[in-house]
């Protein structure tokens, strides 16, 4: 584990979104890191493209009907 060090003004808004996302601060700087990278990885994928394609790759059902019965 490392630290990283970055300004007054990202911390605050990381710190205001992790209130929102229900995610520690850390937390939310590792996933706006995580999401960062695969975007450059991947310029030709959507936000939601790349949020469905990390489901499926932790094997979430994203088919709502059979989690909620409907």
């Amino acid at each position: 584990m490392g630290i990283v060090k970055i300004n007054d003004e990202l911390h605050e808004e990381i710190r205001k979104a992790s209130s929102v996302m229900v995610r520690s601060i850390n937390a939310q700087a590792e996933y706006w890191i995580k999401m960062g990278m695969l975007a450059e990885a991947n310029p030709s994928m959507t936000f939601s493209e790349l949020i469905r394609e990390q489901m499926k790759q932790a094997d979430v059902d994203l088919d709502l009907r059979k989690v909620i019965g409907g």
